[in-house]
């Protein structure tokens, strides 16, 4: 029996009626074609950029910050409010700074605090982060989450640039 048969041979008893059709001899009859089956192939990309922490230790920079200061002392950073995203690829570290802050160390020196979502950690981004690359590459806030390697995911509440007192 040829396979094609064999397939169809279940249809058959589902329309007895069917049978009764008279059916040319075996020899006569071209062989069915068999469809291959059908193969669906998809392709998904997804890249991660990893910023990795400062190589050297900078100093305590909250200690500098004017929320930090000591009322007798003159703070020599402010922090300015910045816009709702940075571009990824200006990021070149990462420190954790307060116990809801990262300091992000950009390309051309420039510093700010990325605030994280209530009950993150900073210190769990001591090893930096990895996040998705979106389609603008930014970091933006309420929009990317930033893994830890320690498995700690967490989204930026809001980012400051952090600029000297006389500027």
């Amino acid at each position: 029996m040829s396979p094609a048969l064999q397939l169809l041979a279940p249809l058959a008893l589902l329309f007895p009626a069917a049978m009764a059709i008279e059916q040319p001899p075996l020899a006569e009859r071209a062989p069915l074609p068999i469809a291959a089956p059908a193969e669906q192939v998809s392709i998904q990309q997804r890249v991660t950029i990893r910023i990795n922490p400062r190589p050297a230790p900078m100093p305590d920079v909250a200690q500098f910050i004017a929320e930090g200061a000591d009322a007798g002392s003159e703070p020599h950073l402010v922090e300015r409010k910045a816009g709702k995203c940075l571009p990824l690829s200006a990021i070149t570290g990462v420190q954790p700074m307060s116990d809801d802050r990262l300091l992000l160390i950009l390309r051309d020196n420039r510093l700010f605090t990325a605030k994280l979502e209530k009950g993150c950690q900073a210190r769990e981004f001591y090893s930096g982060f990895i996040v998705k690359r979106n389609s603008d590459g930014q970091v933006c806030i309420s929009r990317d989450e930033l893994l830890s390697r320690s498995g700690a995911s967490c989204q930026v509440r809001g980012f400051r640039q952090l600029v000297g007192a006389g500027d």
